[in-house]
């Protein structure tokens, strides 16, 4: 291949000119939003982008104006390269060997609002209730509807225990409150189910965006919580029992649970290295075949 012809990403350039600013900030966008710029990266200079365009570094400027008042680009000028914007709330934690685990939802939150940076989201979900998911979403549920984030295509897949077993958590510590902490326990997982399951789907109609959401029901309570985000993170947390006091439909009630939104996350990256590639692979392996053998079809309602 002819280096002359090859961009500053990579991509093998175009033969004929590209005369139209619009034209390149239509370009330079599409990168942005499939994550081949990812935010807080700087752009390639000025001069690099007018040769793989074939323009003046005016149409160039022009382009990257745009993209700043789109509130993709800041630091615009004649100087030092353009960076891409950080989506707010977006701001992507470390992973690998070296990150430390944080509790779910400071993990969580930030790498589901990067994860609709891109055309396609793709989440699979395993955990006791959805709670912390319904509440990582509202962020970039948020900026969708500001028009900051415009993803073409979600896809939520969630795991969840089936209401037809006995749980091993919550449990009570004196068996006669069961049924009780059962109905606490469905009635959460449907509501918050509902309530991922129509904010995701709303955005069919305002936005156009295509999205499925689906559930399964596990024959067992997880031990364990495990969110697979766009193929290439793989989150991971405990659920660390504690004896707990409650108020349940007015009665007293002591149990075992685990509080899920504040267990520890560990995060595996995909480029990361060999091992957390291989943790992000078989976690994926796992979910799928728990979704397609021993799971079964599940109805929320209330």
């Amino acid at each position: 291949m002819d280096p002359e012809h090859v961009s500053a990403s990579g991509r093998t350039k175009s033969q004929r000119p590209r005369s139209s600013h619009r034209e390149i900030a239509d370009e330079l966008r599409s990168r942005i939003r499939s994550g081949v710029l990812r935010p807080g990266e700087r752009m390639p200079t000025q001069a690099r982008l007018a040769d793989e365009f074939g323009v003046e570094r005016g149409a160039v400027r022009q382009a990257l104006r745009i993209l700043q008042s789109e509130r993709l680009l800041t630091n615009v000028s004649k100087g030092s390269p353009a960076t891409v914007a950080a989506v707010p709330g977006a701001v992507r934690p470390p992973a690998g060997p070296g990150a430390p685990p944080e509790p779910t939802m400071v993990g969580l939150a930030p790498r589901i609002a990067a994860a609709f940076a891109v055309p396609y989201v793709r989440i699979d979900a395993l955990c006791l209730t959805s709670v912390s998911l319904t509440l990582a979403i509202g962020e970039p549920l948020r900026q969708i509807h500001a028009g900051r984030l415009k993803p073409a295509k979600i896809d939520v897949r969630l795991l969840l225990p089936s209401r037809d077993i006995d749980l091993a958590f919550p449990a009570p510590v004196d068996a006669a409150d069961g049924g009780l902490l059962h109905r606490r326990w469905l009635a959460q997982r449907n509501a918050q189910g509902m309530v991922l399951r129509q904010n995701l789907l709303a955005l069919c109609t305002t936005h156009g965006i295509d999205v499925r959401v689906s559930f399964r029901a596990l024959p067992f309570t997880p031990p364990v919580k495990l969110y697979l985000v766009n193929g290439a993170e793989a989150l991971f947390a405990y659920y660390t029992l504690g004896r707990r006091e409650r108020e349940i439909e007015h009665e007293h009630v002591e149990l075992y649970d685990a509080d899920g939104t504040r267990s520890m996350l560990f995060a595996f990256e995909r480029r990361a290295g060999e091992r957390d590639a291989a943790f992000v692979e078989q976690s994926r392996l796992w979910f799928d075949a728990l979704w397609e053998t021993i799971s079964s079809e599940l109805v929320l309602t209330l």
